[in-house]
């Protein structure tokens, strides 16, 4: 095993605003009983969900901790559309096209519409990360499931309007103002970053509604992610489980106290 230190249309409207900011990064810092922030990484299928309930069940047994989910949601979403009856496959399949045009590079994102769904998508995600961010403040130490990050665009938690091409007043000032929240939520480090390092056989035979293809894409881009040089750790997803929480329980130990 390697281990290395190193969230209707009126709301969707009501997203277009300037970003929420309960205290800034110093402020948060500066606070004497700050929560640990630790961040689980990794394609889907590395465990990240179950890894952070029992990780954040350990640390509450010292200090106040809270699990959070900080990704999209959308492949679920995407996959509860497809399986309606009747239009489920077509919608789907529509859905699906215009997501991976969007998430392309050289392509062009299809429209104000689709635009501004991934936008409202990314607006969710930031309300979430400013809870976060408060609990945090508050003294709560927080798992989170993904973390939002710059390096790679499209995918993966990065932004969803930085892939493909930006045509058109509306679709680039929702691009603009999506990057702008992306940014400011990468520069917010964690306090450790578990990288869970997995093949994407493995994680296709853990699940296998998704498609292998994709968890390709995320294995390969795992390790072009950086996370602002913020303390990380590798950890070899493969192993048996109980050995992985045990290696991540050790390298945190000095965090959580």
């Amino acid at each position: 095993m390697l281990i290395r230190t190193a969230d209707t249309a009126s709301s969707l409207a009501g997203m277009i605003r300037t970003p929420f900011r309960s205290s800034t990064i110093t402020d948060v810092l500066k606070k004497p009983h700050r929560g640990v922030l630790i961040a689980l990484i990794g394609c889907d299928g590395a465990g990240k969900s179950t890894l952070a309930a029992d990780l954040t069940r350990w640390i509450d047994t010292v200090r106040p901790a809270e699990q959070v989910y900080l990704g999209l949601g959308t492949g679920d979403l995407g996959r509860k559309i497809q399986a309606l009856p009747l239009i489920g496959s077509i919608l789907g399949r529509v859905l699906i096209g215009k997501a991976k045009t969007t998430r392309t590079k050289g392509e062009k994102i299809p429209g104000p519409v689709t635009a501004l769904v991934v936008y409202g998508f990314s607006r969710l995600r930031y309300r979430r990360f400013c809870k976060m961010r408060a609990a945090l403040a508050n003294g709560i130490s927080i798992i989170t499931d993904r973390y939002p990050q710059t390096d790679v665009a499209g995918f993966f938690d990065g932004p969803g309007l930085s892939a493909a091409r930006a045509e058109g007043r509306i679709v680039k000032f929702l691009a603009r103002r999506e990057a702008a929240l992306y940014r400011e939520m990468a520069d917010f480090l964690p306090d450790m970053v578990v990288r869970l390092e997995i093949d994407a056989e493995t994680a296709f035979s853990r699940k296998p509604d998704h498609d292998l293809e994709a968890l390709k894409q995320k294995v390969d881009a795992l390790s072009h992610i950086h996370f602002g040089g913020a303390r990380s750790i590798e950890i070899d997803a493969c192993a048996p489980y109980e050995q992985v929480l045990a290696t991540i329980q050790s390298a945190c130990q000095a965090l959580v106290g």
